[in-house]
């Protein structure tokens, strides 16, 4: 599985789970056609990790476990 830092492209929407409640100590995602990122909602200017579509089914399947 690989993931890179890269910085965050236009027009990307992030959304946090709904079971974080008001705070803002959780990761947030956002989907794109290509795979999805991740970001930390508490530093979200410190970057973000970018998975291709397989890479992002590969984190889901594993964070399952």
């Amino acid at each position: 599985m690989k993931a890179l830092t890269v910085s965050e492209p236009a027009g990307v929407v992030w959304r946090k789970s709904s079971r974080s409640g008001a705070g803002n100590d959780c990761v947030e995602i956002a989907l794109a056609h290509t795979g999805a990122s991740v970001r930390d909602s508490k530093n979200p200017q410190a970057g973000m990790l970018r998975f291709d579509t397989a890479g992002w089914t590969t984190f889901i399947v594993e964070t399952k476990r």
